[in-house]
């Protein structure tokens, strides 16, 4: 990749203990090298267990490598920091506060005053479609509206780096697809770095400038992929574009593969 990169993963390795005393530690990740420029929406690609959460935890410092460099702008990652924000799997709303709370809980815990965080709430607010439900508290919200409050939650400190862990895929399908067009919107508007982790390929073909295929675990990256789409994307374009059914089909075909060692080593 041309581009200076934003964050990066340099030949890391990292191993978690056996369950047991005695027995031997889990090998998760080998050898993996990643690299984000600024602005960019990269995804990474992989069946469950190959070390994809991983990678996130590392780069919001939340873990540290066996082996190898974590680096953002060049510099150490050695812990988490307000430049690098986290979207879960699950929405982790607090129920007791009503959704412009939950939205402006980081500011407000960092002692800032309202009148420094109120008119970005509004506007992330706006742009998740939930400014008419700012009063109410998640257990009044659809699943796919909590998962918009995360979001706007996580976009509102502005960070200049966005790590997300398969945040969509508790949702329908026609949610899941409204989500992913909210995402690209929002992103096209504030061009964060993103590492978007999922498991659907296409997902990753319709959000990614660029997919990274991971292998069994241990976990490295087996494959890279340039995204030959133009944006701004439709689904109804992209699913008619030959290029893509030669991408998933060739996506498809390695993720097989891979999900084939790793049961063929749980069965051995």
């Amino acid at each position: 990749m041309s581009r200076v990169a934003r964050i990066a993963l340099n030949r890391v390795s990292l191993r978690f203990p056996g369950p047991t005393a005695g027995s031997p530690d889990n090998q998760v990740l080998s050898d993996v090298s990643l690299a984000l420029a600024d602005g960019e929406f990269v995804c990474l690609l992989g069946s469950s267990g190959c070390g994809k959460s991983s990678i996130l935890n590392l780069l919001a410092g939340f873990e540290r490598p066996d082996q190898g460099e974590l680096r953002l702008d060049g510099r150490p990652i050695y812990g988490p920091g307000p430049e690098r924000g986290m979207v879960f799997q699950q929405p982790t709303l607090f129920p007791w506060l009503s959704v412009r709370d939950n939205v402006t809980f980081g500011p407000r815990m960092a002692g800032q005053s309202a009148d420094r965080y109120q008119a970005d709430a509004d506007r992330f607010l706006r742009l998740v479609g939930l400014q008419d439900f700012a009063s109410h508290f998640p257990w009044q919200l659809s699943g796919g509206m909590r998962q918009r409050a995360a979001l706007a939650r996580a976009w509102l400190p502005k960070p200049e780096i966005l790590l997300m862990d398969e945040p969509f895929g508790a949702l329908d399908a026609q949610t899941r697809l409204a989500m992913q067009e909210l995402l690209t919107h929002i992103w096209q508007t504030t061009r964060t770095t993103i590492l978007f982790v999922t498991h659907d390929v296409d997902e990753a073909l319709f959000l990614a400038d660029r997919v990274l295929i991971m292998s069994a675990s241990p976990g490295t990256i087996r494959e890279e992929l340039q995204l030959p789409f133009e944006r701004p994307r439709s689904l109804e374009d992209l699913v008619t574009d030959p290029d893509y059914g030669q991408l998933k089909r060739s996506i498809l075909h390695v993720v097989r593969e891979e999900v084939a060692k790793s049961l063929n080593s749980v069965i051995a």
